[in-house]
């Protein structure tokens, strides 16, 4: 059985409170489980509560055991890792990759900043679990026990990955901290800038992009998109923040056949009320034209692929 549990479904900053306490204020972190294969996507700060978790369900059955990925290493999805407690219980194995900035980082020297002096009383070099760090690109990866991952490469102003986990024909998807590609030159011909040549290649470039990235989430049977913004917030200065909307997740899932939409990212000001709300109404709007189920992220939930 492949199924995902939501620790954080939070974007940019932790936002507790009464007005997030259904849907959550931990920012960004998944456990995917295939049986008892093991993977975490991301280490915002709902790693902490799953720490604690697999403290308490996982290490009395035996080490514990993972494949830790992150998607970018802004903080909202690096935060919550100094406080992850299997760092401290010497059995623990954690194998933590994702994409690099630049050619002189690597994901442990990234790492090893967050625990600095400067922002953290605890070193790297005194954690006590064994992990090893790895770079990641648009390739497959065995995890084993019958367990592969895939990554795409999505748009969002730092270098980012969505995954696409597959166990036994089923597989779930992450596309978060993403928005369409779209051209970066100006198509208007009474720009001063306008380039026609520049403009055609940037609207093959953008057109193929998005292609690549509706083969990576085409039939999957969960799909985790970004949902930070409506359409109107969208355009109204946030295009290039590297977020997508509600309406285009579900545009493009019903497009790729998806079974079933996590509506994910949500933005910190959006309240319980608001996302109750924009739940139902986009359920709303698919009711009776297709089978795909519209589920708003909730921390705790637990999705079956």
């Amino acid at each position: 059985m492949l199924h995902v549990r939501i620790w954080g479904c939070r974007g940019s900053i932790p936002c507790p409170g009464a007005s997030t306490a259904e849907f959550g204020g931990n920012t960004a972190c998944l456990e995917i489980r295939a049986d008892n294969k093991l993977a975490i996507v991301d280490m915002g700060t709902g790693i902490r509560p799953l720490g604690d978790w697999l403290v308490v369900h996982d290490l009395p059955k035996g080490p514990i055991d993972a494949d830790i990925f992150v998607t970018h290493t802004h903080w909202d999805h690096i935060m919550g890792f100094p406080m992850f407690t299997p760092l401290f219980i010497p059995t623990t194995k954690l194998r933590i990759r994702g994409p690099v900035f630049y050619e002189d980082d690597t994901m442990e020297s990234i790492i090893s900043t967050l625990l600095s002096y400067r922002y953290w009383p605890v070193r790297l070099n005194e954690l006590a679990a064994h992990i090893e760090y790895g770079e990641i690109k648009e390739t497959g990866l065995d995890l084993g026990s019958g367990l592969r991952v895939g990554a795409k490469y999505l748009n969002h102003p730092a270098l980012c990955l969505g995954y696409r986990f597959e166990y036994q024909g089923k597989s779930i998807v992450t596309a978060y901290d993403t928005e369409p590609f779209r051209n970066l030159f100006t198509s208007n011909p009474g720009d001063p800038g306008y380039d026609a040549a520049a403009a055609r290649e940037g609207e093959a470039a953008a057109k193929e992009a998005n292609e690549q990235f509706f083969h990576f989430i085409k039939h999957a049977d969960v799909l985790i998109y970004d949902s930070m913004y409506t359409t109107d917030e969208y355009n109204a200065g946030k295009i290039g923040w590297g977020h997508s909307t509600y309406e285009y997740a579900v545009e493009v899932a019903l497009l790729a056949g998806v079974r079933k939409l996590v509506l994910f990212h949500h933005d910190p000001n959006r309240t319980d009320a608001q996302l109750t709300v924009l739940e139902s109404e986009y359920r709303e709007k698919v009711r009776g034209k297709t089978g795909m189920e519209i589920i708003m992220a909730r921390e705790g939930a637990v999705i079956e692929a």
